[in-house]
């Protein structure tokens, strides 16, 4: 006999643990199945250690900077192992708080590989026993992985994903980035700031390409004066990993083909959905290239059978799957159902510096039709920013012309990634630059440069 459920969430990743949490306290009996950690992919391998490894990269960027501060630092250096370490002891206490969080909430944990045998039923098997769960609903959670470039897979020693990136080794001496999205570009900056000579190759004719133009011109001048080489337009056609390191063959936007060595490289180019193996091909489970479509509530085309996080549409964000999971979760229970507005979802990239951004770029805004104000305000104009020693970036609004409505808001610069959850709440409230403008912030704060930026748009800056 199986055990019964009321609902049966597969994976526990950011969206999938969410979503059995919420749809326990609405009082489901939930189940959820996890073949590797809880936590899944953002917790033990992405988001969360990651950001560990900046904060490491961050101080001792100051470290090897102190003198600007007034300051003295003699041979600041650092122990790789003791690095890994702490990122790896972040991520372990956090995968423990959500083995906490199950207890809590009442939460069946089983252990192993799930796969959809019927509509409404689950086995999972794990060294060689068998365990068969059934429910009226099932939320498939199963998330993403990176993808390999067909030509040369990573083999953990020389070529890496973000996985091998995460526990190195040894430190990479001259380090080939591929790929210039978010992880990318994040990673760049930690092995940057280690010490690493840093190359990053884009194919797209912009680094950061799903964010504004201006941000994306100024973290290309930001990263080159850094010291890092950016190749634009230009891709890797061969990649050959060697006993000494990385042989790779770089064609460059004017054509020309150039080999160059390296002694790692890291494969960001992207990500493959983790739909293989688990039955969605016998339910007749309908994708787009791969991920699951779903409707605003994340139903799937199976009746009963619903989809949330990386393994579904983009944007690929862990927060994006946490609210999915609320969303399903509601849907399912009956209570308080509501669909997500995909256009309020905040981007964040966590280098130096960072990168923020929600809503409608500039160029997206001019090709849907809207007539705009645009403001931009510079960090040099703040004096928190200034005191900080971290006077580099901008704040920059995106308003229609006609209504006052915020239609995007992008920032580059120190600790922008906290900072953006000020507009989105914004944009959730559907607020005008009229409530923006009468907002009070405090001083002296990096936030007064969003009230700035709002002030610009409308020829009403105060401080530049």
């Amino acid at each position: 006999m199986a055990d019964t459920y009321d609902l049966i969430v597969l994976g526990s990743g950011p969206g999938g643990y969410v979503a059995a949490i919420r749809a326990s306290q609405l009082g489901l009996k939930v189940a959820i199945v996890e073949r590797e950690n809880l936590g899944g992919i953002c917790l033990n391998w992405g988001c969360i250690p990651t950001k560990a490894l900046l904060r490491t990269s961050e101080i001792y960027h100051y470290m090897t900077h102190a003198d600007a501060y007034g300051l003295s630092a003699e041979k600041p250096g650092f122990d790789l192992a003791k690095v890994v370490k702490r990122s790896r002891g972040v991520a372990g206490q956090l995968n423990a708080g959500v083995k906490g969080l199950m207890k809590k909430n009442k939460i069946t944990v089983v252990e192993g590989n799930g796969t959809i045998v019927a509509a409404g039923k689950l086995k999972v098997e794990k060294d060689g026993k068998t365990t068969d769960l059934a429910a009226k609903d099932i939320i498939i959670a199963t998330g993403a992985r990176a993808r390999d470039l067909p030509f040369a897979p990573a083999d953990g020693k020389r070529i890496w994903t973000y996985r091998h990136a995460m526990v190195p080794a040894e430190m990479p001496t001259k380090l080939l980035v591929i790929g210039s999205g978010a992880i990318g570009v994040e990673f760049a900056s930690f092995y940057s700031d280690m010490g690493a000579d840093v190359t990053i190759v884009e194919m797209l004719p912009r680094i950061l390409p799903v964010e504004d133009e201006e941000v994306s011109a100024f973290m290309e001048k930001a990263l080159t004066k850094q010291g890092m080489k950016i190749l634009t337009g230009a891709g890797v056609e061969k990649l050959e990993a060697t006993a000494k390191g990385v042989t790779a063959a770089i064609k460059a936007k004017d054509g020309k083909v150039e080999t160059a060595e390296f002694s790692h490289a890291i494969v960001a180019v992207g990500i493959l959905p983790n739909t293989e193996n688990i039955g969605l091909e016998a339910l007749g489970v309908k994708t787009t290239r791969g991920h699951i479509d779903t409707d605003p509530m994340g139903r799937t085309s199976v009746p009963g059978l619903w989809a949330i996080g990386d393994v579904t549409a983009p944007p690929w964000l862990a927060h994006k799957a946490s609210h999915e999971g609320v969303i399903a979760a509601e849907a399912i229970a009956g209570k308080h159902p509501h669909a997500m507005d995909v256009r309020n979802i905040p981007g964040c990239t966590y280098s130096r510096p960072q990168v923020a951004s929600v809503g409608l770029t500039e160029a997206k805004a001019k090709e849907a039709g809207y007539e705009l104000k645009v403001g931009k305000f510079p960090f040099i104009g703040n004096g928190k920013a200034i005191a900080l020693g971290e006077a580099e970036g901008f704040i920059k609004t995106v308003f229609d012309a006609k209504t006052g409505e915020l239609l995007g808001a992008h920032m580059v610069g120190a600790e922008v990634t906290e900072l953006i959850e000020g507009y989105t709440v914004a944009k959730q409230l559907e607020t005008t630059e009229a409530e923006l403008m009468d907002t009070v912030f405090p001083h002296p704060t990096l936030s007064e440069m969003m009230h700035e930026s709002v002030l610009s748009a409308y020829g009403r800056a105060l401080h530049f």
